[in-house]
């Protein structure tokens, strides 16, 4: 039997790894939107949970293939800690997701249901984020970044620190800190009765956090054996490149490997599972015959999500994802 096209793989596992993760985020209900919301506005911790869980499954599946060596010799890369430009732009992120109705990958997923809201947010986050990275933004962006934070000095420091290198370095700082993170995680999952019986369609938010959390570790080693670096599950970067592709046939992506899809262009695997997103969403909302096609009833609904979407855009790329 043949083995297909390594270029055939790029394309066929970014674009299942979307599939399933938006499959996983219509059945769970997931948005980080309404997570943060309803804990503010109405105290229900449930999709905060669900987030918490998917968190902590994510953290400890990780890095346990990281120390047993899925992830080759260079293991995971972290990005640098750049805390002015995380808190500004988580800041202005979250006003962006409050306008569009969703986060990056609620809007995402949103369109899979039908929503074309959703659609019209996406293309706005899309303009944002391009505007942001490779536009009259990026001043603004590269500004608010230049403020690093390493840990240690001269040939021991470390450029872009884990939370572990502040209090020590090895694995054993690292698994400590990981079980005290866990440990304060599951007494608040715990709270909220995971093991009780779901709704009557969907997923619970347990099961959800876990899927999901799941999800992002298969990502991870799935974006370092076929797209050539650990990457995982990421919503900015990836929209910025997918829309790339399309307008100018190049993902533009620095640091990932770049493969040409079908001579169309060049484009990154995390390009690529953009893509799936909306389709597994799609045919999970299908499945529970929840897929109806809404269209905004006013201008001023459609002015609004797609102003959400350029400010969440902008807020993604300068926070980091």
């Amino acid at each position: 039997m043949e083995v297909l096209p390594v270029t055939i793989m790029v394309i066929l596992s970014g674009i299942l790894t979307g599939l399933i993760f938006g499959f996983v985020l219509q059945r769970s209900r997931y948005c980080m939107n309404s997570a943060f919301r309803d804990v503010i506005f109405v105290n229900d911790l449930t999709l905060f949970r669900s987030w918490l869980l998917a968190l902590l499954v994510a953290i400890i599946g990780s890095n346990a293939l990281e120390a047993l060596g899925f992830f080759g010799e260079g293991g995971l890369t972290r990005q640098a800690f750049v805390p002015i430009a995380a808190v500004v732009g988580g800041y202005v992120f979250g006003l962006g997701i409050v306008m569009a109705g969703g986060c990056g990958s609620g809007v995402l997923y949103k369109q899979g249901e039908g929503q074309l809201a959703a659609f019209v947010a996406t293309l706005g986050f899309g303009v944002g984020l391009i505007s942001t990275y490779h536009g009259p933004l990026q001043p603004a962006m590269q500004f608010l970044k230049r403020y690093k934070v390493s840990v240690g000095e001269g040939d021991d420091a470390i450029a872009n620190p884990a939370l572990w290198d502040i209090f020590g370095r090895g694995p054993a700082m690292k698994w400590i800190i990981i079980a005290v993170i866990a440990a304060v995680i599951i007494s608040v999952v715990l709270k909220g009765k995971p093991f009780a019986k779901g709704p009557k369609k969907g997923w619970s938010w347990s099961l959800g956090g876990l899927l999901i959390g799941l999800a992002i570790i298969g990502a991870w080693w799935t974006s370092y054996h076929w797209g050539g670096r650990a990457r995982g599950l990421s919503f900015s970067g990836p929209l910025a490149e997918f829309l790339m592709f399309v307008l100018v046939g190049d993902s533009g992506a620095k640091n990932d490997q770049m493969f040409n899809i079908l001579g169309v262009g060049v484009a990154s695997w995390s390009a690529l599972y953009v893509i799936g997103v909306p389709i597994g969403a799609y045919l999970s909302a299908k499945g529970l015959s929840e897929f109806k096609l809404t269209i905004p009833r006013e201008a001023n609904e459609v002015l609004r999500v797609f102003g959400g979407g350029l400010v969440m855009g902008f807020g993604g790329a300068v926070a980091g994802g």
